[in-house]
């Protein structure tokens, strides 16, 4: 009787320890591409994948999307006149990063400013200080105003653009992005939810943990 406890508090420990993981969906419009290999017709499955990009960053220095490839991104769009989610949307993004301090070579944080006009290199540094935010490992782009929008309705699944009836006269959605090494979408959180984004949090440790071989300390 003692042995059979013995090992069933083992087997309960190995599964009860267990991460329960299931991978995360690879997100946009698919293509399917057709092939024949020794006469049988074989069907692939094409993902969107992002696209190259070059921004200016709140240090007036221009990174070039190929420079961040190693890494795990997180994105929203922003602008720093923005008088409503903007805000709540930076206070969750920098305490996501904080929480995710640990892991910070392996994930890159960035926010599109969808205002450029407004938004330069010496206004960007001035939302960062005033938000608190000092991560090293979170740009704060400006660039082509159209160009923007583009990438983040296409590319990064989010809504950006201008809107008159929208409070700064822009809207855009109230969501994070996460991409994966390989420039894939594998999810998008509501950036104003906690709970979002303490989901997002495990998704990235999950995600790093089971398909990149790199565990974090928590």
């Amino acid at each position: 009787m003692k042995e059979f406890l013995i090992v069933s508090f083992i087997l309960f420990s190995l599964f009860s320890c267990k991460d329960d993981y299931s991978p995360l969906p690879k997100l946009g419009d698919i293509d399917v591409e057709y092939s024949t290999v020794n006469g049988k017709e074989i069907t692939d499955t094409i993902y969107p994948k992002m696209i190259d990009f070059m921004y200016l960053n709140q240090d007036s220095v221009l990174v070039h999307s190929k420079q961040m490839k190693d890494k795990i991104w997180v994105a929203d769009f922003f602008f720093t006149s923005c008088p409503t989610i903007c805000p709540k949307m930076t206070a969750q993004m920098n305490r996501l990063n904080k929480n995710l301090s640990d892991l910070s070579d392996q994930i890159q944080f960035m926010s599109f400013s969808i205002n450029p006009k407004k938004d330069s290199p010496s206004v960007l540094r001035k939302y960062i200080k005033k938000k608190g935010v000092t991560a090293k490992n979170w740009y704060f782009f400006t660039g082509d105003e159209d160009k923007t929008h583009e990438l983040g309705i296409k590319h990064f699944k989010l809504f950006a653009g201008q809107d008159e009836a929208s409070a700064g006269g822009y809207a855009h959605s109230p969501a994070f992005t996460l991409v994966d090494k390989e420039g894939y979408v594998r999810g998008v959180y509501i950036g104003t939810d906690p709970k979002e984004v303490d989901r997002l949090g495990k998704d990235i440790r999950l995600l790093l943990k089971h398909e990149y071989g790199i565990d974090g300390s928590k």
